[in-house]
This record gives structure tokens, C-alpha cells and sequence, in this order.
């Protein structure tokens, strides 16, 4: 590996939890834990969740995906994306990760797929 790597990891946040808090917590969950494997292997992961809901709740936000929210979750993870050198796509279906990885690619982003594909990892 040439130089570590500031890896945005894009996964499922409400898509299949009916906006079930247990089941967004796991699925936050599991983009920190691979988050902790990139780090662990020498890069930098963020995950927009990490600067979106601090904001959404400081601005008022009453409940997920309420305008609030919507006004600034997404907004954030696309500003970061520009900060970054890679989109991991992880998990199951998702229309805002696919986003991001639309939003790495318009902006010439390594794109990952899994885990084995990043420097480091594989």
C-alpha cells in the first residue's frame, strides 16, 4: 500500500428498518465495524452518519426523515465524499449509498466493492 487511503463507507442506514431504531443502530453497526477493519489495516474510514446526525439533531430534527433531516443527512455525506479518496459500498440495498458511489465516481473516486478489494485488505 502506497499511502493509507480516507475511505467513505456507504451501506444501508434506513432502507429495510421500516425507520425501526434497533434496526438502524445494526445497521449503523456494521459500517463502524468494517470502518474499525479499514482503520485497522492503516487507513482513514469516515462514514457520513458520523457527521450528518450530530447537525440533523442540532438543527431540530423531530424524527428520521423528516425535512430536517433530509436537508442535511445525504447533503453531508456528498460534501464529504470530495474530502475523500474512496467509496466502500457495503451491505444490501440502498438507494443513498448507491448515491455516494454515483457521487465518487462522477468525481474520479476509487470505488470498492468489498473489504478484499482495498489496498491492504485483500
Amino acid at each position: 500500500m502506497e499511502k493509507p487511503l480516507m475511505i467513505l463507507v456507504a451501506g444501508p442506514y434506513r432502507s429495510g428498518t421500516n425507520d425501526e431504531p434497533e434496526k438502524i443502530a445494526a445497521n449503523v453497526k456494521h459500517m463502524t465495524d468494517v470502518a474499525l477493519e479499514l482503520y485497522q489495516c492503516g487507513h482513514l474510514p469516515v462514514l457520513g452518519e458520523w457527521f450528518a446526525l450530530p447537525l440533523v439533531e442540532a438543527a431540530g430534527s423531530k424524527q428520521t426523515g423528516d425535512e430536517i433531516f433530509k436537508a442535511i443527512f445525504h447533503p453531508v455525506a456528498i460534501r464529504l465524499i470530495s474530502k475523500c479518496d474512496a467509496v466502500l459500498r457495503i451491505g444490501g440495498s440502498s438507494n443513498g449509498a448507491d448515491e455516494m458511489v454515483k457521487v465518487g465516481q462522477e468525481q474520479g473516486k476509487l470505488i470498492f466493492y468489498n473489504l478484499a478489494e482495498v489496498p491492504g485488505l485483500g
